[in-house]
């Protein structure tokens, strides 16, 4: 399998002189196409600002990401923005579905700002809840569906424009534990038959070893890199 991505010598300083904070301190990490990897630590490890570096969120102060072969770090706002736009899918805790939009139209919105047409738009963004087992709720506005349909329709939307690799920033954080266990169930699927590669942040043990690998990280460091299978 091809590497995805490449970290070397990842360092993040926040601040300046006194007031600086080392957040990252010189991280290696290498993850290949089809991995589904979940990243743990305490508050304050570091951890989701390596999720922020890896999803072109934000950059390293230091180092080097290569992301499918592109110098990552050397991209400015706009590139990183693309980047993002074609090639990563991100799911968060809060759901981040707009209110008054049906599950359909927040399906749709990613194929919006590529410049898709309406007809092309309602096609794929209703494959995509089929995907995900939704088919049936794409009338339905976010206030209409239970904690778990959301996420659903979360995924769907990062699903939407076929990413490779996703983003799952503690993606079961709001969810009850029978909800959580359908939502891991979809995400592993998603993984094994797709091979979406998958970078998922949890503090919760029972939900990082539904992964493939479990990378811990405290005081900016990786503290342990684990194949679970």
């Amino acid at each position: 399998m091809k590497t995805v991505i490449s970290l070397k010598g990842i360092t993040k300083i926040y601040g300046h002189g006194d007031a600086a904070f080392e957040a990252l301190r010189g991280i290696d990490l290498e993850i290949r196409q089809g991995e589904f990897v979940a990243v743990m630590g305490p508050s304050g490890s570091g951890k989701s600002t390596l999720m922020n570096l890896l999803g072109c969120l934000d950059t390293p102060s230091f180092g080097n990401y290569s992301f499918e072969g592109i110098a990552v770090e050397s991209l400015d706002s706009d590139q990183r923005s693309l980047l993002r736009r074609h090639a990563l899918g991100f799911i968060f805790q809060g759901f981040n579905l707009l209110a008054r939009t049906s599950a359909l139209e927040n399906v749709e919105l990613p194929l919006l700002y590529r410049g898709y047409s309406r007809k092309e738009r309602q096609r794929l963004a209703h494959e995509a809840l089929a995907s995900v087992g939704i088919a049936d709720k794409w009338r339905n506005t976010p206030a209409e569906l239970s904690g778990g349909q959301q996420q659903r329709v979360a995924i769907a939307r990062a699903l939407v424009t076929s990413p490779e690799t996703l983003f799952a920033d503690e993606p079961t954080g709001n969810l009850d534990s029978s909800t959580t266990e359908d939502i891991m169930d979809l995400l592993k699927n998603l993984n094994e038959q797709r091979q979406i590669t998958i970078l998922m942040v949890t503090h919760e043990a029972e939900v990082a070893s539904e992964a493939k690998r479990i990378v811990t990280v405290r005081d900016g460091l990786i503290e342990s890199d684990i194949n679970t299978r």
